[in-house]
């Protein structure tokens, strides 16, 4: 059977099920003082939140907490679930899909310095920033961004 995935550059590519790998993961929407923590992903230049893959015996808070402190170097305190997304998307660079279960989470820092870019932990995303808000735009953001920015 064939499933239509997305692309981190918003194609649609179809793949076997059978190259499916189920992936749940957690975002963190870090807002603080009208700027929000995103990051730079590679292959697109297009802003992301920090998260990502949970693993298995970890809960989507812990989880996300890691990837926030791998990809942006600071600690973070969950306010409240947004929304959840489910996605079928495919990775072109390590040509792997998936089948994600992506929780997003309204959170706030409690720390505020973003790591150095050079010792971000992690394959896709860099160059973690503070953003103003209101400076962004839907061209700025990943796939699937834009959704996310309308429940602020």
């Amino acid at each position: 059977m064939q499933i239509e995935c997305t692309t981190i550059m918003g194609d649609k590519k179809s793949v076997s099920s059978e190259k499916l790998v189920f992936r749940p993961a957690a975002y963190a929407v870090v807002v603080h003082q009208g700027k929000i923590l995103l990051l730079q992903t590679k292959s697109s230049g297009k802003y992301w939140f920090p998260g990502g893959g949970i693993e298995l015996e970890e809960t989507l808070e812990v989880g996300m907490k890691r990837e926030v402190k791998e990809e942006a170097g600071i600690e973070i305190e969950v306010e409240k679930f947004l929304v959840f997304k489910e996605i079928f998307f495919y990775y072109k660079p390590l040509d792997e899909a998936y089948h994600s279960f992506g929780f997003f989470y309204l959170c706030k820092p409690k720390t505020l310095n973003l790591v150095k870019d050079e010792d971000v932990d992690d394959g896709e995303c860099e160059k973690p920033r503070w953003i103003d808000i209101k400076t962004i735009s839907k061209d700025d953001l990943q796939v699937g961004a834009q959704e996310i920015f309308e429940l602020l």
